[in-house]
């Protein structure tokens, strides 16, 4: 299980300090300390202190308002009660919170799931995603429009976050994305930059394990390549990394591959989406393999006791019916709900038609 004082950044709470991007720059990550700004990091009440530091009383937030209670909410009411038993296989486990968008909006979901999380006495987990030219044009394009939008961006996160206990993602695909050739150039260093401003402003709280991205086992499949690029972002100042976020491969596929890029990291630890492996991937010569791909299934349910020394959780990182993109026939754009494939995926899992 996560210990949550087992941070890389340890210090008094009191004396740490929440660091505020204000300047421009595309420059390397050597500059990045000639455009911050600091504020003190409020310390923790004592109950908060105590919870996110007894490792045995951790548990994941489950939010009540996430899409798939809403599905079973509509489904109750409009008499499809065998339809919303199943998606309900999804609606009582802890899914993440993906932030994206204008800062206030991202700011405000903050503030909001981390006050409801701290009344449940749950860790609730977030994504940060929002990079310029994020998702290099695909199915989830966009992001911030430019530099220093994205580094206010992260600050206003940051003061939202004040140091309430929480797993943050940082940036799904953004350095496979440079790793692979998609963002290149002045672009990728500018990339680099701002991953390594995102870990830095975040891991800077002792209460928030923050996982920088390492794309998935099928990708970039030379673990020493992925160890580089890693390093270059910042991985150094974060807990871990991240594996297999909205992707298919199995679980122990990922763990042998995280596996290696950990050892490599001096057995940094790392956390694995199991939203929807449970079928493994199909076979990557299908176009879009990784997108909305039918025959899946939900994986194993999220949970910070894996059994696995170096694996800190496995998490829902992807909303299971979640859209990965308009890719089929039917699908929603990226990020929309998308209930028959929920349903699916619950499916897939039980082998019992979801009922």
């Amino acid at each position: 299980m996560a210990a949550w004082s087992k941070v890389r950044r340890v210090g008094t709470v009191a004396a740490a300090a929440l660091v505020v991007v204000v300047g421009a720059s595309s420059a390397g990550p050597d500059t990045r300390s000639e455009h911050r700004a600091t504020r003190p990091v409020p310390a923790p009440s004592p109950a908060r202190a105590g919870l996110a530091h007894d490792a045995t009383a951790l548990r994941l937030y489950v939010d009540p308002q996430n899409p798939a209670a809403d599905q079973v909410r509509q489904w109750n009411a409009d008499g499809r009660e065998a339809d919303a038993r199943a998606i309900r296989k999804i609606a009582v486990q802890p899914t993440a919170v993906w932030l994206t968008g204008p800062p206030q909006d991202a700011a405000e979901s903050v503030r909001s799931v981390t006050a409801r999380a701290e009344q449940s006495g749950g860790i609730p987990v977030f994504v940060v995603y929002d990079l310029p030219d994020r998702d290099c044009g695909n199915f989830s394009a966009g992001g911030a429009a430019s530099a220093d939008a994205y580094r206010r961006w992260i600050g206003e996160i940051s003061i939202a976050l004040a140091n309430q206990p929480a797993m943050v993602i940082i940036e799904p695909d953004a350095v496979a994305q440079i790793v692979t050739g998609c963002i290149a150039g002045e672009a990728a260093a500018q990339r680099y930059e701002l991953l390594h401003v995102a870990v830095d402003t975040l891991a800077a709280y002792s209460n928030v394990h923050v996982y920088l991205d390492a794309g998935n086992a099928g990708w970039v499949k030379d673990p020493r390549v992925m160890v580089q690029a890693l390093r270059r972002a910042g991985i150094a100042d974060a807990r871990g990394f991240a594996l297999n976020v909205a992707n298919f491969f199995t679980t122990d596929e990922s763990y042998w591959y995280g596996a290696q890029i950990s050892n490599a990291l001096d057995h940094r630890p790392f956390v694995i989406d199991t939203s929807r492996n449970g079928n493994g991937p199909v076979a990557q010569n299908d176009p879009v393999h990784w997108c909305n791909p039918p025959g899946r299934a939900l994986g194993a349910v999220p949970t910070l006791d894996t059994g696995r020394p170096l694996v800190d959780a496995y998490l829902w990182v992807k909303q299971p019916g979640d859209s990965d993109g308009s890719c089929r026939a039917g699908a929603p754009a990226a990020g929309h709900w998308w209930a028959d494939y929920a349903l699916e995926l619950v499916r897939g899992t039980t082998g019992t038609g979801g009922s």
